[in-house]
This record gives structure tokens, sequence and C-alpha cells, in this order.
């Protein structure tokens, strides 16, 4: 993710609503894809530093704080193009709903800016039955009448369905949801990771389904015709396939290949994501800068080739090695305890080829 400057000099950053040096507003203009700080004028309009346009806040930005997009002034629309794409927002009479809201909407904005980078089609349901929407649902807990235990009715799945992402609340609560990583015996679970699996259901239907690349798809990661339902209990009962290390980026990408789909989607989403930051702070590895995969200045169907391919996977290879070597000098977790195998290799070769303009 790309960083930018205030019209004062100072750094700003993606989730920014104010310069910490000169104090100016901050926002993102979701017309033009950027970060700017603001000057407010006479009227109220928030004038970009960007461009100089008229901008005004999100209803979201203004009444609750919870997002940090601006609206070109002359659209009749309150919700920025991030919030539109909410559908259901947490009961906010509960105290901390409204921290897990935020958490929540700032994974999503995070989701957004990677997706607008690949020039992937973004269309809210409001606009299009087939588009994208959001839901922020939370579990019915209950309290018995005589032990006073808290029971758990209606547990909501975290999921995709015909264009609508659910996301279970409890996944903004580190700790729940690093008691489910244990649960689950996982090395990583992020909400943005989450964020940009379910996003790879919602992209197989727009990219592959009925497409002509559906059966390069199905050489690839199998035959998604195979009972989903069958093969889910079939993993909960099983486990993961013998051989999930030699052809998946996951165990559980072993269960179907919707799932493969799926979490090889999510990777590619977190490889140029990574890239690009680490080639905005100009991270070099043996005497090279690391590339930059959503650069915006050469056109996808000059970037998007084998050799840039190559180079996405030799970087990504080392500068994982440097995440994984200085999070374990620091006593934690690796930071990418994954293992490319060759099959994945092809896999996101795949969906490298695949994300460019349409």
């Amino acid at each position: 993710m790309k960083t930018y400057t205030c019209q004062c000099g100072n750094t700003l950053y993606f989730a920014n609503s104010q310069c910490l040096s000169c104090q100016r507003p901050v926002g993102f203009l979701s017309d033009a894809k950027v970060i700017s700080s603001c000057d407010i004028d006479a009227d109220g309009n928030w004038i970009a530093g960007h461009n100089g346009q008229a901008y005004r806040q999100c209803s979201n930005y203004a009444k609750q704080n919870i997002c940090n997009w601006l609206v070109p002034a002359e659209i009749e629309q309150n919700l920025c193009p991030s919030c539109q794409l909410t559908d259901t927002i947490p009961d906010l009479s509960k105290p901390d709903n409204i921290k897990l809201w935020f958490r929540m909407e700032q994974a999503k904005r995070h989701l957004l800016y990677t997706l607008y980078k690949l020039e992937l089609p973004v269309i809210g349901k409001r606009h299009n039955p087939r588009g994208l929407s959001f839901r922020f649902l939370e579990d019915q807990v209950v309290q018995a009448l005589y032990d006073r235990e808290l029971t758990v009715q209606n547990t909501v799945l975290t999921g995709h369905s015909n264009g609508v992402i659910t996301i279970n609340l409890r996944e903004a609560e580190e700790t729940k949801r690093l008691a489910m990583r244990e649960l689950m015996n996982e090395r990583y679970r992020t909400l943005i990771g989450h964020f940009r699996h379910e996003s790879g259901h919602y992209y197989w239907d727009v990219l592959i389904k009925g497409s002509l690349y559906i059966e390069a798809f199905r050489a690839l990661f199998g035959d998604e015709r195979k009972d989903y339902q069958q093969s889910l209990e079939n993993y909960y009962a099983n486990g993961p396939a013998a051989d999930w290390q030699q052809r998946c980026i996951s165990a559980y990408a072993s269960m179907h290949p919707w799932e493969d789909w799926a979490e090889t989607w999510a990777h590619y989403l977190h490889m140029v994501d990574t890239l690009e930051t680490a080639n905005e702070y100009e991270t070099s590895l043996e005497n090279r800068l690391l590339s930059n995969p959503l650069n915006a200045d050469h056109p996808h169907t000059a970037s998007y080739n084998e050799e840039s391919f190559d180079t996405l996977i030799d970087d990504w290879d080392q500068l994982t090695n440097l995440l994984n070597s200085l999070n374990n000098s620091m006593g934690l977790d690796d930071a990418y305890p994954f293992v490319i195998n060759d099959k994945t290799r092809e896999k996101l070769h795949f969906i490298h080829l695949l994300v460019r303009p349409l």
C-alpha cells in the first residue's frame, strides 16, 4: 500500500483522517483513489490538496467516524463507494460494536484499495443484483434462566453467497480470532485475510463461472461441480487431503476446488499489496529494489506477463524470508507461514494473467 504526502510535506497513510503535523483534515478521494489532505472552504466543502476539487465527508465519516473517505461535492450520495457496499452493520446499541464495526470497515477499505489497483470490477448490489455487498453480523447469545450460563444460538458463519459476503463480528476481536485460530489449528488468521478469501469466491463468479477460463480452472484447481457440502463434512471429519502440501497453499484449500481458488486468490492479494508497500519504502534485497506489481504507471496489458510473474514470485520469496526472519528475531511467529509449491505457483500464475482490465 502506498503512502501519500500532505501539503505541509508530512507523510499520510491510508487510515489517516488528519495530518499529525499541520492538523489538516485528511480523506480518501473516492474518485481519484488517493489519500489527500484538505482545506475547508466557507461553504464547508473539503478542498483536496491533490487536485483542488471540492468534496464532502461520507456520512459514516461525519457522523460515526467509522470511515475516512470523501465523496465529490457534486454527487448526491451521502455514503462513499465503500460504505455503500455494506448491507448490514452491527447493533450499535452495544458499546463495543462501534469499535468492531470500524475494524470491519477498515479491512474492507483495504481490500477495495487493492481491487481498485488491479482494476477489477467493484459494483454494489444497489446498482446491480449480481453485484457485491457485505454483512457484519454477530452470534446471538442468550443467558440460561437458571444456571446463568451464556449460550450461543444462531452462530453466524463467515462466507459468501451470490455476491453477499458475511463476516462474523467476532473476527474483529483479536482474542476471539486467535482462539479460533488455535481451535482450527491454523497458523494464519487475520481480518484482512477473511475479506480477501471471501472476495475470491465473489470473483470466481465474476471471472470464471461460465467463462472461457472454466476448463483451465478445472485443470488446475479441480472440478467445482464436486458436492461442496459433502466435501466440507469430509474435511472436518477426516482432515485435509494427505497430499495437500504438494498441491495447495493451505490445508483448507484441499477441501474443495472453490476453497483452493479462494485461498490462492487471497494469497495473490497478500503478495501484490505487501510488495507495493515494500516498494513504497524502497526496500532493496541483493542491491535491487523490490518491484511494485500494482504500479499504475504501466498498463496492465504490458506489466502482467510471464516476466512480471517471475519477478513477483522471486521478490515475494525474498521478502517473506526477510519478514519471517525479522519476526523470529523478535520472538514472534512467521509473518508468512506458507510454502508456495510448484502446483500453487501455477495457480498463482493463472490468477496473475487473469486480473487485467476486462
